[in-house]
């Protein structure tokens, strides 16, 4: 009797070796090379001495090497990893000819040219992928996966090249092999490259698009994947000036990429938060991480991204001294970053060798060798298609700043127009309305330069001021000058805001019974981001339309007086317009104001509950008086003299938008409209919406009821949504195509993420981003109660809310608070505005004259045009 072939102790080694392999390998694509190195380590163990013929060990001994030369090109250095494929050659060598043997030549080489793409050696890379992926192809389905992961290698190293059209060819055919042979991590990859691909070209909404149908697949086949998308990401964002939500993304990721042993991806990381730092102004958390990324490149012998690093080190320093305009530079920090573009250079880094360029020709001109500096700027190159817009800013500043220390005024203004024209063109590119603001904060410099020009101008010759008011449009409140586009409904964006609102409601009943909060609190933060992400490429935010001239600022205006602030140094100045005349005022310091107005708002806020102790109100009214006075004698008294009755549009800077007006002396009782800019204000002044009145009451606040219900007997026709009917669907839906909107809620103002400030209503939030896409804003709107009329500042003077969205979505009109408010005081405010709004008075006058009777617990403005 035969018995059977038991499996031999070669086999069972050979199988346990290829298991470990394949664990090794999944590991290592979902971005865990140290977990991967242990495991290929342990293989290699298994198999013993090298010094066998057996095929099946040869084979699987190559295939160990080849994974553990990547890996230790990561985790150590490229030399490890060099030397372990020069190992699996001479064992590939050992293999009888056939299939195996040939295969595991390509797989060998292709590894080669892998590690050497990810070390910076980019031409020899790309000769070796070009040599082997014709004979792929023409074996393609033999090796339809080692094709498809070759295309997509060789993508990346195009994009590295900044070759986006080749790019793009591989990664579309890489696509069509993953998607039809199933390949679902794989195609999460190439969804991600693609991501890369469209922010190359600085098609920012198009590549958060890609990011997130890669991070949809990773979440449920490759989650270690996610940290590397949720770093591009950032990168983008950082393009786009979003510096807090860049820095936000990579908080997240750079804790998991440590953790899964991916040093190189963290230093990396590490780079891009020193970015979005500097963005944010700590230079010192810029300065220390890119201190820690070059060391991890230099570790690891990454020559090219341990020049980046010093790039991003030494641009800290740059930074920090071009903001002191009272200091000099020192010469060594221009000639270390001269040296160091040379470098960048040699790397084929050209991009950044001219931004390394680019900041020694500001520091020169700052010393005072213009010459040296025009010598320098002169070998900074033109930007290409896939030039950064912020290099493509700082490339006009350089112009225009040298032009200003040779004394060519006109020429510098021109570069700041040019530069300003073509940023207004990346900007209406852009999709949701956080980008478009954004973009902005690539100009502040060049548009900063532009207003100290004709300032100075207009301050030494005391013409000027309408030039300087025309450049004030140029530089501010570029959000509101957009017509919003037709929403496009997205299902999982719309998701995502239902899941938010029902744990918000979740969380708000659980406060109220004492239960804890915190993992709900955890998700909904979670959920937030999420949303953010997917509101960012939609769709396109709005159809651009071009800034206000002066003359037809003046044209709509007639009778009324315009005044745009403007901070200079430490003062604050302002440009008037009156009838058809522009003058320059020199108002006071503009430290002392913003520091009285903080101070006024805290008044304010403490002085807000209904049931103080008479002592403490008369304490606080008292404090908050002097401050009022004070801010009127720095400020509004030298306005008002020639007001008469007539109203007035103030454009504020940031510092102070929550500056309630009416509580200053001086425009007690006189109509104030607060507008984001001229541009936005003669935009609403132009919009008109006859439809019904609604009134709707939320949950929680006393009175609401039976406010909105004595309402009626103002506005009989009016739509009543209130109790249980006041779900945010319904308030959504009613607010859609209304003439006037009146809503009693609490709510919430979010300065991380404006565009979830809430409205608080039975079902839970209606947010600011779901006003955005209304199709028929309504003309006017009065939010009675809570800070819903303050405003987050982002760069450019760009303030966004929950009131600022309704203006940004087409509302002419929006009454709110911009501080806390008593609901007995916030009752009776609502009722004289509303006795004055029936009988056909203008907001901004029926507020003044509401508000009048107790200015200081009724601090509403009217924002928009009044």
């Amino acid at each position: 009797m035969r018995v059977p072939a038991q499996p031999s102790v070669v086999d069972a080694v050979v199988e346990s070796a290829a298991d470990l392999h394949r664990r090794a390998r999944v590991a290592a694509s979902d971005h865990g090379p140290g977990a991967a190195i242990r495991l290929l380590q342990t293989g290699l163990s298994r198999l013993g001495r090298v010094d066998t013929d057996s095929p099946e060990r040869l084979e699987i001994r190559v295939r160990i090497l080849v994974s553990l030369a990547a890996a230790e090109a990561e985790i150590t250095s490229q030399e490890d990893g060099f030397v372990r494929l020069d190992e699996a050659e001479r064992t590939r060598l050992r293999l009888p000819s056939g299939e195996a043997r040939r295969e595991l030549g390509f797989i060998v080489v292709l590894q080669r040219a892998l590690v050497m793409m990810r070390v910076g050696r980019l031409d020899e890379s790309l000769a070796l992928y070009n040599a082997v992926i014709p004979q792929l192809v023409a074996e393609a389905d033999r090796h339809s996966l080692l094709l498809t992961r070759t295309l997509v290698n060789r993508a990346w190293l195009q994009l590295q090249k900044t070759n986006p059209v080749d790019a793009h060819r591989d990664l579309a055919d890489a696509l069509d092999l993953a998607v039809e042979h199933g390949h679902r991590m794989l195609e999460g990859k190439i969804r991600h490259n693609l991501g890369d691909h469209a922010q190359l070209l600085g098609d920012i909404p198009e590549a958060l698009r890609h990011y997130e149908q890669a991070a949809s697949i990773f979440v449920t086949d490759g989650p270690g994947s996610l940290p590397l998308v949720r770093l591009d990401q950032a990168k983008a964002l950082l393009t786009a000036g979003l510096g807090e939500e860049a820095a936000r993304h990579l908080d997240e990721a750079i804790p998991e990429l440590r953790g899964n042993g991916a040093h190189h991806l963290v230093a990396e990381a590490e780079v891009a938060r020193a970015g979005a730092a500097i963005l944010e102004g700590d230079h010192v958390l810029a300065k220390k991480l890119a201190t820690s990324a070059r060391r991890s490149f230099l570790r690891r012998g990454n020559g090219r991204w341990a020049e980046i690093a010093e790039l991003t080190r030494l641009r800290v320093d740059a930074v920090k001294v071009l903001a002191d305009r009272e200091k000099k530079p020192s010469a060594k920090l221009p000639e270390r970053l001269a040296d160091l573009a040379i470098r960048l250079a040699g790397l084929g880094l050209r991009d950044e060798a001219g931004a390394a360029r680019m900041f020694a020709v500001r520091l020169l001109i700052r010393r005072g060798e213009t010459a040296a500096a025009q010598e320098l700027l002169a070998q900074v190159p033109k930007p290409r298609q896939t030039t950064p817009i912020d290099h493509r800013m700082q490339l006009r500043l350089c112009r225009a700043e040298l032009a200003v220390a040779s004394h060519r005024p006109r020429s510098a203004l021109a570069q700041a127009r040019a530069g300003l024209a073509e940023l207004g063109q990346i900007r209406d590119r852009m999709g949701g309305l956080d980008l478009v603001c954004g973009t902005a904060a690539h100009g502040e410099e060049l548009g900063k330069l532009a207003l100290t020009l004709v300032l100075k101008k207009a301050r030494r010759s005391g013409a000027g001021a309408k030039s300087l008011f025309a450049w004030l449009e140029r530089t501010r409140a570029q959000v509101y000058r957009y017509e919003p586009l037709p929403v496009i409904e997205d299902p999982a964006l719309a998701r995502h805001i239902n899941e938010m609102r029902h744990v918000q409601g979740t969380i708000q009943a659980r406060r109220l019974s004492g239960e804890p909060v915190g993992k709900l609190e955890e998700r909904y933060d979670r959920l937030q981001r999420e949303a953010t992400r997917l509101g960012w490429y939609t769709s396109q935010w709005g159809r651009p339309r071009p800034v206000s001239a002066p003359e037809e600022v003046v044209e709509r205006l007639g009778d009324r007086v315009l005044v745009s602030l403007m901070g200079y140094r430490d003062t604050l100045y302002a440009v008037v317009v009156d009838r058809g005349r522009f003058r320059l005022l020199k108002l006071g310091p503009l430290g002392e104001i913003v520091e009285t107005a903080r101070q006024l708002h805290a008044d304010l806020d403490a002085l807000a509950p209904d049931n103080l102790p008479a002592p403490l109100v008369e304490v606080v009214t008292g404090s908050a008086r002097r401050r009022a006075d004070k801010l009127d004698r720095l400020i509004s008294a030298s306005l008002a003299k020639t007001l008469e009755n007539r109203e007035l549009i103030i454009v504020p800077i940031g510092s102070l938008y929550a500056l309630p007006w009416g509580a200053l002396p001086s425009l007690h009782g006189h109509p104030v409209s607060i507008a984001p800019s001229a541009t936005a204000w003669v935009t609403a002044s132009g919009r008109r919406n006859s439809g019904p009145v609604l009134l709707a009451g939320g949950p929680g606040v006393p009175g609401s009821v039976g406010e909105v219900r004595n309402l009626r007997a103002v506005y009989p026709q009016a739509r009543l949504v209130d109790g249980k009917d006041a779900t945010s669907d319904t308030v959504l839906s009613a607010l859609d195509g209304s003439g006037m909107a009146h809503l009693v809620a609490h709510g919430a103002h979010e300065p991380a993420n404006a565009l979830f400030s809430r409205l608080e209503l039975v079902d839970g939030p209606l947010y600011a981003h779901e006003t955005a896409r209304l199709a028929k804003p309504p003309e006017r709107v009065v939010l009675a109660a809570c800070e819903l009329a303050m405003s987050h500042i982002r760069p450019g003077e760009e303030a966004l809310g929950f009131a600022g969205t309704l203006l940004a979505s087409g509302s002419r009109t929006v009454i709110g608070a911009i501080a806390r408010v008593g609901d007995k005081a916030a009752a009776a405010a609502m009722a004289d505005l509303h006795r004055r709004l029936a009988l056909g008075t203008a907001p901004a006058l029926a507020l003044a004259e509401a508000t009048a009777a107790d200015p200081l617990r009724r601090p509403f403005l009217c924002l928009g045009a009044g």
